[in-house]
């Protein structure tokens, strides 16, 4: 176990590792789209790239999800096949967001040497699902359009 101040330690470590091994300006909260993200997430357990959909619109919040979920082959198949989507998913808080992600299992950010894999898993899926926006965009972003 480790000591609060230790815990933060070792992830302020983690994320500048991160940022020094892989320094690349990810899109992550600029998606021109209000309350739509991508994320990274790791604990003591798994890693997660996600893709947050949380207009405070619920009506908003579904048609962006209902627009990836119009793509959901074309993700699976070009760039994400491990890709899992949930239109209410639940925050802790108890806020209901939609979510597609990827996660990687087994892994501690407590432990140094899951690291390099945490990491790569990282640059792999959040490199694909940028590529998957940016080839979308246009799409998913304009409320108006329907496939």
């Amino acid at each position: 176990m480790f000591s609060k101040e230790e815990a933060l330690k070792l992830k302020k470590d983690f994320w500048a590792t991160f940022g020094n091994e892989y320094p690349r300006k990810w899109l992550l909260y600029n998606t021109k789209i209000k309350d739509v993200s991508f994320k990274f997430y790791v604990d003591n357990k798994k890693a997660q790239v996600l893709l947050e959909i949380e207009p405070k619109d619920e009506e908003k919040r579904k048609i962006y999800f209902e627009k990836v979920v119009s793509l959901k082959d074309l993700l699976l198949e070009d760039f994400l096949p491990d890709a899992l989507f949930e239109r209410n998913y639940y925050l802790d808080n108890g806020k209901i967001v939609s979510r597609i992600w990827v996660e990687l299992n087994g892994i501690s950010m407590n432990r140094k040497s899951d690291w390099e894999t945490i990491f790569n898993f990282f640059y792999d899926k959040m490199d694909a699902f940028e590529r998957f926006f940016y080839e979308h965009e246009e799409y998913i972003k304009n409320l108006e359009i329907n496939l």
